[in-house]
C-alpha cells in the first residue's frame, strides 16, 4: 500500500522502556541512518520519570508513561499497555530495558511480534544481576542474547547471539560496558530481520531465511 507520493509506508515499532533508554537510543540512530527501516511510533515507560522518555521526546518520537503503581494487578497494567499499542498501527514491539514481567494478557497478542534483550548467554542466567552471575560462576565468556518473548520468563526462542571474553580484572559493571556495545549491535539488527520478513517466530522455534536458528541463535558477528 502506498501513499499519494509513491513511497511505501515504514514499518511501525513501538519500545517499551523503564530506564535510561540506551537501547532505545539505539535504535533511533539506527533508524536516522537508515540502518532499521522503520518508524518508531511510541516509546511507552511503566516509570514516570524514566530518562528514556525525555530521549524520545527530544528525537521527536509520540511518548506515554503508564505507571504500573497505578494498577491492582499485572494482568490489568498489561491490558492497559495494550490498549494504549491499539492506537497504533505497530509491526513489532520492543523491550528496551523494560523491568517488568509481562503476562499472557499482553503477550499472546503480540506472541511472534515481541523482542526482548537479555545480558546472558541463554538459556545461561534469565533473570536479574547476570554479569555478577557469569563472574561467580567463573565463567570464560558472557555477552547478550535477542530472542522472541513467549510466557515463559527469558526462555523465549533466541535469535542472535554475542559473546565477550571474560577478563581476570573484570567487574559486573567493566563486564557489563562492553555487554552493552554489543546489544546496541544485535538488537536493531535483530528487529531489521524481523521487518524484512526474514524471521519468524514457528512452533519450533526462530526462523531465519526459512531455517532454523540454533537453540543459542545466530552468532554475532
Amino acid at each position: 500500500m502506498s501513499d499519494t507520493t509513491g513511497a511505501v509506508p515504514l514499518p511501525n515499532i513501538a519500545i517499551l522502556i523503564s530506564g535510561t533508554g540506551s537501547n532505545l537510543q539505539a535504535f533511533i540512530d539506527a533508524c536516522e541512518c537508515g540502518e532499521l527501516r522503520a518508524t518508531i511510533r511510541i516509546v511507552i515507560s511503566n516509570t514516570p520519570d524514566a530518562k528514556g522518555l525525555q530521549r524520545a521526546a527530544e528525537a521527536g518520537i509520540a511518548t506515554r508513561a503508564i505507571d504500573h503503581r497505578d494498577y491492582d494487578s499485572r494482568e490489568i497494567f498489561d491490558a492497559a499497555l495494550g490498549s494504549a499499542l491499539q492506537e497504533y498501527d505497530i509491526d513489532l514491539v520492543i523491550l528496551a530495558g523494560f523491568m517488568r514481567i509481562l503476562t499472557p494478557v499482553f503477550i499472546e497478542p503480540y506472541l511472534g511480534q515481541l523482542l526482548n534483550i537479555h545480558p546472558s548467554l541463554l538459556p545461561k542466567y534469565p533473570g536479574l544481576h547476570t554479569h555478577q552471575r557469569a563472574l561467580d560462576a567463573r565463567d570464560k565468556e558472557a555477552g547478550v542474547t535477542v530472542h522472541f518473548v513467549t510466557p515463559e520468563l527469558d526462555s523465549g526462542p533466541a535469535i542472535i547471539q554475542a559473546k565477550v571474553a571474560i577478563q581476570s580484572d573484570d567487574s559486573a559493571e567493566s563486564l557489563a560496558a562492553r555487554v552493552l556495545v554489543l546489544e546496541h549491535k544485535i538488537y536493531p539488527l535483530a528487529a531489521q530481520w524481523f521487518l524484512q520478513g526474514r524471521l519468524q517466530l514457528t512452533n519450533n522455534g526462530a526462523s531465519l531465511d526459512g531455517e532454523l536458528v540454533p537453540e543459542s541463535g545466530v552468532p554475532y558477528p
